[in-house]
């Protein structure tokens, strides 16, 4: 999948506009910096690691403002749109994996957020594939599959976690 949407960044770097150059890449900065300190065992959640992720997720943050400037400023309600409900769906993750606890005590309400935000970028889909906008379609589907598997991993880990804590002790 990661593959598929760096081709996609490519195709948007090589033949799109500035704004969706500048979205594109990103978001794909964000994804990686997003699973390299989530994944492979928590190696880059520390330390020096940690930290140019953080930095790394603060530079591609302000290219997606600029880039939904753009949006703005050339008319594309759609790409702007976009962009808010992603702002939106990353703001949730960060929630979740920077208080685990909180996110344990507020699932539902969490869970629901998070469905209405997935809803609204299904939404832009069809919107894209009415208008004919084959490409754009495709990358938001593919954008939401991606994080949809992010976001369902970690709801498989709190309730993992969860059911550990509630579980009777063993012996």
């Amino acid at each position: 999948m990661f593959a598929l949407l760096a081709c996609n960044t490519a195709v948007y770097a090589i033949a799109g506009t500035l704004s969706e150059a500048l979205d594109s890449v990103a978001w794909l900065l964000l994804l990686a910096s997003f699973e390299l300190e989530t994944g492979l065992g928590g190696r880059f959640g520390w330390g020096r690691a940690a930290a140019i992720l953080r930095a790394v997720r603060i530079g591609a943050s302000a290219a997606i403002l600029a880039a939904g400037v753009g949006y703005v400023r050339d008319g594309e309600w759609l790409d702007a749109l976009n962009i808010g409900l992603w702002i939106g769906v990353v703001a949730l993750l960060e929630f979740e994996v920077r208080r685990p606890a909180a996110t344990m005590r507020h699932r539902a309400r969490l869970k629901g957020g998070a469905t209405l935000l997935y809803a609204g970028l299904a939404a832009l889909v069809a919107a894209w594939l009415w208008q004919g906008d084959w490409f754009d379609a495709y990358d938001a589907a593919l954008w939401l599959t991606a994080f949809m598997t992010i976001e369902l991993g970690l709801l498989r880990k709190f309730a993992r976690e969860d059911f550990a804590h509630r579980a009777p002790p063993t012996g």
